[in-house]
């Protein structure tokens, strides 16, 4: 039996950005794992497979198949099993895609952009330090800006409550359509439809 090459390997890899354990379940750093949960969701798939020092799963996006990894290494960490991921699969840095939390937009914007900074992201500063640069896509969900009287740290661990937890959860599912038009359609149509 013959097998191709393209079997084995992937199109695509998403990252979706978070801190692993229930303590972090729903706090602002974690928007991007409650994207993978809407994601999971959606799809009525498990990312659930130890692997790259992170959860992982494959799935087909739009004939393009797709690598979703959430880090199990803390945030600050994250490059260690993105940089994993590409090196074993050959995948280009303009194919990672990366979902996180930003607290310069707005709870319950998107953001979607081909590249940038990392804007004070420690997740996105270690991706960029150890992956090659800057020149990924990356979609970034807003969590609120730092009231003047908090920390950072202390705002972005800080838990979701209320109506802000649902404001969270309806962000987090249209963040994982985007993750999808982002494959299937490219970034300037994701951006023309997810960033208003």
């Amino acid at each position: 039996m013959f097998f191709s090459k393209k079997t084995s390997g992937v199109d695509w890899i998403v990252v979706f950005l978070g801190n692993p354990g229930p303590k972090y379940e729903m706090t602002r750093h974690n928007a991007g794992f409650l994207t993978a949960d809407a994601f999971e969701k959606d799809r009525g798939v498990r990312i659930d497979r130890a692997k790259f020092h992170a959860l992982t799963a494959t799935c087909d996006v739009g004939g393009a198949k797709t690598l979703l990894v959430k880090p199990q290494t803390f945030m600050n960490l994250s490059g260690d099993a993105v940089g994993e991921a590409m090196r074993f699969y050959k995948v280009p840095l303009e194919r990672v895609l990366v979902v996180s939390d930003d607290v310069h937009l707005d709870l319950g914007r998107i953001r979607i952009r081909p590249s940038g900074s990392a804007g004070g992201h420690n997740g996105l500063r270690d991706i960029i330090a150890k992956c090659g640069g800057e020149d990924f896509p990356r979609i970034r969900v807003g969590v609120g800006q730092v009231p003047p009287d908090w920390d950072m740290v202390d705002w972005v661990l800080s838990v979701f409550r209320n109506e802000d937890a649902e404001t969270i959860l309806s962000t987090a599912a249209r963040a994982a359509k985007a993750v999808e038009h982002v494959i299937q359609n490219g970034v300037p149509s994701a951006m023309n439809n997810f960033n208003h």
